[in-house]
């Protein structure tokens, strides 16, 4: 956990069922996402390699600066730039997203 003047970040492993699905296609789908909370943000499930369709992903030339995680590099598919990011050197209080996947649209699968 990291807090900064009234500003949190949890990570915890979490176990719920979360996929990311584009255009009718599965993109992701985890069992063991990290779960990400943050102060002001939606909760977010960051999901590992393993668990994500990286070939059907495209590296962008976006990259983004956040002060309390670090600097995230996005990837796109045709038609939907930036649908997904990663930390490859996240901030040592969240290290353990470390090149897991967070996607922009994930659904909760009820087993």
């Amino acid at each position: 956990m990291t807090a900064t003047r009234g500003h949190r970040i949890t990570v915890e492993q979490g176990t719920e069922h979360v996929r990311a699905v584009h255009d009718g296609q599965v993109l992701a789908e985890s069992r063991r996402p990290l779960v990400l909370r943050e102060t002001g943000c939606p909760v977010r499930y960051y999901l590992p390699p393993e668990d994500v369709r990286a070939d059907l992903l495209a590296p962008s030339d976006t990259s983004t600066h956040c002060p309390f995680k670090g600097d995230a590099s996005y990837w796109s598919l045709p038609g939907a730039a930036d649908l997904v990011w990663a930390y490859p050197d996240p901030k040592p209080e969240v290290a353990a997203i470390k090149d897991h996947f967070c996607f922009y649209a994930t659904e909760t699968v009820a087993d």
